[in-house]
Formats: structure tokens, sequence, C-alpha cells
């Protein structure tokens, strides 16, 4: 437990900013995850992070323990696109987690990294070796793992400033009249199914999607989805809510749909675009859509 007495320089200051200022050891996100955990209190009353402070409140905070945990080499076969010294560019397969987490430690993207590399940045720490950026488990396709930690840094401002071009393949239901669009509606978490996300003004961020439509079908629409953001299932969740959901989508697309495909949703990253952290080469790198999509495609043509 950890216990401090607010002085005058932090009167006015927010919860969260407080402690960040305070713990300068921790990441404002670890605080504020803490203070959403019920593990912080103000004069003895459990606070929110937007608590704003006053001189002379008392201030506890119980910060757990962290568990180390092995992550564990595996042998799993990988669809390497491109490697050099810097980076590794993977075609994930559906259904493979990106990188391990509580509950969830084997049959990663990153156990199979683990087993074909030895080089990966750590500055995501022992969960996320190289990862820069994630995608779904249920959405295949290109990613880009950093094997040290310079291409990392360079990689992850790329994505910051939205340098990084990523671009979906998406089937989606129902047919969008509009040749391509605009999508800019911030996203957060869903405060009614703490497993979705949504459209929402409170504590959301900026979320903004391209869609230019690539061909119509009866009941359907193939469209490719440009991201400006990366926000956590963005595509899946902005074109829900414009009324087209991902098909195959689980979470998104309404248990009243009786789906096509049983497997997850049919959204494939099928380029991605960047600057080589050493080079600063521009490269593109491109995939096709899998046979399971394919497949998928041919039956609503029939």
């Amino acid at each position: 437990m950890s216990r401090f007495v607010v002085e005058n320089e932090f009167n006015g200051y927010r919860l969260d900013k407080f402690l960040s200022n305070v713990l300068a050891d921790y990441s404002r996100t670890h605080i504020s995850k803490i203070i959403d955990e019920g593990l912080c209190t103000v004069n003895d009353k459990v606070a929110k992070g937007s608590l704003k402070l006053k001189e002379g409140d008392r201030v506890n905070i119980s910060i757990p323990e962290v568990k180390e945990l092995e992550v564990k080499k595996e042998d799993i076969p990988l669809d390497i696109v491109y490697e050099d010294k810097d980076i590794i560019i993977v075609n994930k397969p559906q259904g493979m987690v990106t990188h391990p987490s509580n509950g969830h430690l084997e049959h990663t993207l990153v156990n199979a990294i683990l087993n074909h590399s030895k080089d990966l940045s750590g500055i995501n720490g022992v969960m996320r070796p190289g990862i820069v950026h994630r995608i779904d488990k249920d959405t295949s396709g290109l990613i880009c793992i950093a094997k040290n930690d310079k291409a990392h840094n360079k990689l992850a401002e790329q994505l910051k400033d939205h340098s990084m071009a990523r671009t979906y393949t998406a089937l989606v239901r129902g047919v969008i009249p509009e040749n391509s669009g605009e999508i800019n509606l911030p996203i957060g978490r869903d405060p009614n199914n703490r497993q979705k996300m949504g459209v929402t003004r409170t504590n959301s961020k900026e979320a903004v999607t391209y869609f230019k439509v690539l061909k119509r079908y009866k009941e359907h629409t193939l469209v490719e989805c440009h991201l400006k953001t990366g926000r956590t299932h963005q595509i899946r969740v902005h074109m829900s809510y414009i009324g087209f959901p991902v098909e195959g989508d689980p979470l998104y697309a309404g248990r009243k749909y009786d789906t096509l495909y049983k497997k997850g949703q049919l959204l494939v990253a099928t380029s991605l675009t960047l600057k080589h952290p050493s080079t600063d080469e521009v490269m593109t790198f491109n995939i096709d859509i899998p046979q399971y999509f394919i497949d998928v495609l041919h039956q609503i043509e029939e």
C-alpha cells in the first residue's frame, strides 16, 4: 500500500494525473487500470481517476505484485511474407491470437515467433516481444514484428503519426449504396459489455475508417477499408454502427443473423505499407484473400 497526502502544488489535479506524477515508475495507463479495479481510495472512499483532488486529501493505492509469466516457444508454422535483420512481416492465420495473456499462454503468434527468431524487441515486455500492433484472433492477414528496440520505436512512431498504412478487405451484410465513404466516430469500451467496443462519447478516442466498395452482391458488399487510426475492433464497430456489419462477426453482427461463415469475421488485413526502420525505404506488402473467404464469395455469387 502506497499512501500520499495531496500538497498544494497538486490542488485541482485529477487523481490519475496526480498518481502518475508521484509514481513515476508506472505508466498512466497502468495506474488507470489499478484505479478502475477499485484499488485506490481518497479519504478512505474508492475513487475514480477523474476525481479532482484538494490539498490535504489522503490518497491510498494498492499496487498488485506483478506476476512474471513464462511464454514458451512453440514450433508452429508461419507464413512469413518478408524478413530482414529489423522486421518480420507475417500473414497471421484466422483463429490465432496475436500475443499471450492471462489464461491464454499458448498457441499464439508470439509463441511461434519466439521459436522462429531469437532476436525480438523487448519494449512491450515478456508477453508481447516484437509486437508493434495487433489484429484480432479471427481476423487474418499482415502484421509487422520488430526484431530490435530501435526498429520497434520507429514503427511505433509511424503508427502514432498514421504514416503506417493498413488496408483490410471485408465482406459486410447489406448493399452499401455509396461507392466510398468516411466513418469518423469515436470508439470506447461498451459500458454494458466489457467484451465489446462501441461508438461513444464517453471515455473514447478518435476513430476514422475509410471504405471503398469493391463489389456488390444481392445481400452483401465486398469492401476495402483503410484505417487512419487503429482502435480495438475499429472496422467491426464502425461497419456495424452504420448498418453493415462484417459477415461472420460473432460479436457485432447480432444474434439474429444466420451467418454464412461460422469461424469468425470475414475480415483480412490485405495490405501494409511502412517506412523501413533502418533504410527509410517505403515498403508495401500485399496478400490475396484466403481460400475460406473466396469460398464464401463463390457461395453468395451462386
